[in-house]
């Protein structure tokens, strides 16, 4: 199967959105989790160090499963394409005929006449049959290149940082205060990443912030609510 070409040099903003999302989504999800883990703890009145150990391990954990779950993620999906494309070669050389009937038929529900439908099919087969069986029948219309350790770093590292944000702020609070500083930084910070992705999409850079810092408060705050009763309960 041959890679899709860009025909046109178009950059269009989901291209763009693609090789931001998993760094975006990385960054969020650090933010998110240390700083939910954080609220909990305060709740339940923790110790300020315990909080800050808790955080930090937080963060080395938080990461290192986002990479592995990328790699993994990653890794099964191109054993998956692989696998498909060579039973769909292996049908190509069994049936030639029936798979040229079916990438026909495929032309013809997406509104082509038979008669077009057939001279593209032949045509296309002729051309990259297994690229077309691929893309028509499989919908993979690009196959996945990426190496998965190459793709898992990134993650990581975004993670982390996004981590490393709610830590610090709790870090440099006063014991007293540490909610009070603590919260307004990371929902900052994720209304920051939510207008930027927006951006990068061409939506609304309210909109996308305002969801972004949104969810994340009331993540926080559902924590919050489970560190006080566990803390009640205790």
């Amino acid at each position: 199967m041959t890679q899709r070409p860009d025909l046109h040099g178009e950059h269009h903003r989901l291209n763009r959105y693609r090789s931001l999302r998993a760094s975006l989504l990385g960054a969020i999800a650090g933010l998110v989790a240390v700083a939910s883990l954080i609220a909990g703890l305060v709740a339940a009145g923790s110790p300020r160090a315990d909080i800050l150990l808790a955080a930090s391990i937080a963060l080395v954990a938080g990461a290192l499963a986002l990479a592995a779950g990328q790699h993994v993620a990653l890794r099964l999906r191109q054993d998956t394409e692989q696998a498909d494309l060579t039973m769909e070669a292996r049908e190509l050389e069994i049936n030639f005929e029936h798979e040229l009937r079916e990438l026909r038929d495929i032309y013809v529900h997406r509104g082509c006449d038979p008669e077009t439908a057939e001279r593209v099919a032949r045509q296309m087969m002729a051309h990259d049959a297994l690229g077309a069986h691929a893309r028509e029948e499989m919908g993979l219309y690009r196959i996945t290149t990426t190496r998965p350790f190459l793709a898992a770093i990134p993650l990581a590292v975004a993670f982390a940082i996004g981590a490393a944000t709610p830590l610090a702020a709790t870090l440099l609070a006063p014991a007293s205060s540490m909610s009070l500083v603590t919260v307004p930084v990371t929902l900052a910070v994720l209304a920051t990443l939510g207008a930027l992705s927006a951006r990068t999409g061409g939506a609304s850079l309210f909109l996308g912030g305002f969801r972004t810092a949104f969810w994340g408060a009331a993540t926080m705050a559902a924590t919050a609510l489970v560190g006080q009763l566990i803390a009640t309960v205790a």
